[in-house]
């Protein structure tokens, strides 16, 4: 009996962190905090809660090891904890798109008709031979915590009186936070619109820092 309870014990302290993915609103938290540290001001205006509500979700984040916080001036500000909590809300995302028809209907629904999207890899080589234009739509705050090397920062509001500054020659790719983030579908409609050959990067900041991270595999003998 003893043994039975030390391992519910066990499964119990593991299941906190998995009663934190168990809301909606903390989950858009640890998306807008996989781009940028935020307070919780900022959070809450991002999400459309009240800063109280906001608070309790991110407390319960923090409880469960997922964000870390940190006391600026009068203000908290949080930011994920550490690549860790950032994998496992990508895996979470990636797996539910993939396991369940109502995630992709409702990414469907959200993000409108598909615009042509480019891989990490072949965006690689463009931008190592130079014939693309890479941007970043997502705001500026968020390309200052962190971008592509060698994109140039064009939030989405900019997009239209910016077009001049960007190479007609050259197509546009443009990225942002991820497979569910609008702004880049958008920003790749918008170019096309205005006559620009435009593709989207299939993913985002988030993943790419990642895989930045991954050491490679070494060719077998």
């Amino acid at each position: 009996m003893e043994s039975r309870q030390k391992k519910d014990a066990l499964f119990e302290a593991i299941a906190v962190m998995g009663k934190a993915f168990a809301s909606p609103v903390r989950l858009e938290l640890l998306d807008l905090l996989g781009q940028a540290p935020r307070s919780v001001d900022e959070l809450a205006r991002l999400s459309d809660q009240s800063i109280a509500n906001t608070s309790q979700h991110l407390q319960a984040l923090h409880a469960a090891g997922l964000v870390a916080r940190a006391r600026e001036g009068t203000r908290m500000r949080y930011a994920l904890a550490g690549d860790e909590a950032l994998t496992l809300w990508l895996a979470l995302r990636e797996t539910s798109a993939r396991q369940l028809a109502e995630v992709e209907r409702a990414a469907r629904e959200y993000l409108g008709d598909e615009v042509e999207a480019i891989g990490r890899d072949e965006l690689v080589e463009r931008l190592a031979r130079g014939d693309i234009v890479l941007v970043d739509v997502r705001p500026e705050e968020e390309f200052a915590a962190g971008h592509i090397e060698g994109a140039h920062s064009v939030p989405l509001e900019e997009l239209e009186r910016r077009l001049a500054e960007l190479p007609a020659d050259r197509e546009v790719v443009a990225y942002c936070r991820g497979p569910f983030c609008a702004y880049a579908h958008e920003a790749v409609r918008k170019l096309r619109s205005s006559g620009r050959e435009a593709r989207r990067l299939d993913d985002g900041w988030p993943e790419w820092r990642l895989s930045k991270k991954r050491p490679r595999r070494r060719a077998a003998a």
